[in-house]
Formats: structure tokens, sequence, C-alpha cells
């Protein structure tokens, strides 16, 4: 369970419950009062090498900006929602790229604002919609927190239109198998060979744990997809990515094999990922690789075209092999 060193919070949040509560439930920590959550100019300041210690504090405010953003894969939208950033170390998150140093978990109570706007738009549709809530952070995560995965789906379950998507690293899904959430709710989770979570997806839940939480998830009835992302192309990633799907195959319950569709994405990378990765986890392993890597503006880059090829033949014969009745909704 987290617990923070220090919350830096706006000040209205004591307006809404959820920030008392929230308040109350850190009682002890210590806190710093803070004009924006957006800028908080002493992390921002900080030195790379303190990446890990700025995500034991949290951040809490209201989120201003709503603004939707169109989606063409599993969502219509993308919906700014509850929390920003995560207590994870993920070596390749896009996040960190987004935000730099300030990936830390921001949490936002106005909870109630931006599920009403995600209502309304639904109802008003000609057709059914799918809000991507998790987009900017990972929402099982955050529920360990504030329960606010567990509020909205029992607030959105009732609604006449829509539904919510989001994808997840962790595997505390506990408290979501009793909700009455009308298959209104699709979660995805995120898997990787479980070398690679060890050496590059730090503070999240280990690949057993992952699948486990998958099938008690079928299991209480909710909509499932698997997300093979990011797919990272280390030396021996043929041999880590079969045995991931063999295992995938073997692990899985025969109802999630029924009806799950999966996702799969090569890794992309940054300048700031490598300066920040640097200096704040000397010891881990190095995800860039020049020659396997190409530029792709602004700093970033993502593999070759002729390894991207490779790879995507690669997983389409694997998961014909395993999974031949199930959709892959797109590989990039």
């Amino acid at each position: 369970m987290f617990k923070p060193q220090a919350i830096y919070y706006e000040k209205d949040i004591l307006t809404y419950p959820l920030g008392k509560e929230l308040m109350q439930k850190y009682e002890e920590v210590p806190k710093f009062e803070i004009e924006n959550h957006n800028n908080i100019e002493e992390m921002r300041k900080k030195e790379n090498a303190e990446f890990p210690f700025l995500k034991r504090n949290l951040i809490i405010g209201t989120r201003k900006t709503h603004k939707y953003v169109e989606n063409h894969k599993v969502s219509d939208y993308l919906v700014p929602y509850t929390s920003s950033g995560c207590t994870a170390s993920c070596l390749y998150c896009y996040l960190v790229c987004n935000y730099n140093k300030c990936a830390y978990l921001r949490l936002f109570v106005n909870r109630e604002q931006m599920l009403e706007k995600i209502i309304k738009t639904a109802e008003k549709a000609d057709k059914e919609l799918t809000f991507e809530i998790g987009s900017n952070s990972d929402l099982i995560l955050e529920n360990t927190i504030t329960g606010n995965l567990v509020w909205t789906i029992e607030n959105f379950s009732h609604t006449t239109q829509g539904k919510l998507t989001f994808p997840t690293k962790f595997d505390m899904v506990d408290d979501l198998l009793p909700l009455d959430h009308q298959g209104k709710v699709i979660v995805r989770m995120s898997v990787n060979p479980q070398e690679i979570i060890q050496k590059v997806e730090f503070g999240t839940s280990r690949l057993a744990g992952r699948i486990q939480a998958i099938n008690k998830l079928k299991q209480a009835g909710y909509p499932l997809g698997i997300l093979i992302a990011p797919v990272i192309f280390v030396d021996n990633w043929k041999e880590l990515y079969g045995e991931l799907i063999q295992t995938l195959a073997e692990k899985l319950s025969e109802e999630v094999k029924k009806d799950v569709f999966f996702e799969i994405i090569f890794m992309t990378y940054s300048y700031i990922h490598t300066k920040i990765n640097e200096e704040a986890f000397p010891n881990a392993i190095s995800l860039y690789d020049k020659e396997k890597m190409t530029g792709r503006g602004r700093g970033k880059y993502w593999y070759k075209e002729q390894l991207r090829k490779e790879g995507e033949i690669f997983f389409r014969e694997k998961m014909k092999q395993y999974f031949p009745e199930n959709q892959i909704l797109y590989i990039v």
C-alpha cells in the first residue's frame, strides 16, 4: 500500500468530499499548500537522480482541463479523468516523456464533474461511445488510494448509454469483483514477460498476478482485453515473447480465451527517458539501442521499420498458433 512521504495540495480541494477524505486519511503526512498542481517549481528543479524520490509524494488538486481527444482503437475518446502519473517507475513510461520529472501521482478530487460530462456526452450521442478513462494513469493503482474506480463503476453502470475502458499493470482487482458493472466497463490488462517486468516495469505487479487478475475479472463478468505492451526488442525477444504467449494460453481460463481481444504495441522511447534513467536508475538496463532504433522527431525514437515488420510477422504467427479465434485489434 502506497503511503506518501509528503502531500502537496491546492487549497480548494477542501471544498470537495474526496479532498477532505484524503486529507483526513493522510492526517499524519506532512502537507504543503501549492497554487497549481501543474507547476510545482521545487520539483521541476530537482536533479534527474531524484526522480524515484519525487514519486513518493502525492499531489492533490482539481482537474481544470476537460478536453476529449478522439481515438480510434478500443475507445472513441481519450478522457482526462481522476488521476495523472503513477507511483510505479516503468523505464519507458510515455508520461515521463510528456511531463519530464513531473510523472508523479496527481489526484483530482472533482470526480463528479468529470463523470457527469462523460455521462452527458454518452447520452447525447447517436451511437454507443466508449471512453478511455485511464490514458494518463493506472486506475487500479489509484483505486487503492481513492476508491475512485469503484465509485466510477457504481455511478456509471446504470446509465442509458456508453462504456468505459482503461488499461492496467496491477492485480489489485478484488474491490471490483462484486460490483454491478452491467458489462459497461472494459478492463485491459497490460502484460510483458516476467524478465522484462522485473527489469523494466519497476513497482508493478508480477505477470502471474496479472494473469490471475484477468481470470478473476472474467469470472465477475467484465469484458476484457490484453495488451502485449510495450514490446521491447531485447536480444532474446523471440524467446521471451514466445514463452509469454504460451504462458497466457496455458494460464488464462477457458472463459477468458473465448472472447478476449489483444492489442500489441511496440515500444517508443525518447531522449528524456535516456537522461532520467541514466541518473535515476544507473544500474538498470538501457532501452535505447541505436542499431535497432531510429528517430521519429522531437527527441523520440522507435524501432526501425524492418524490425517492426519482423515483429509483426512473429506476433501474428504466434497468436494464430495459440489464440486462433481471438481478435488482434492492431499491431503498432
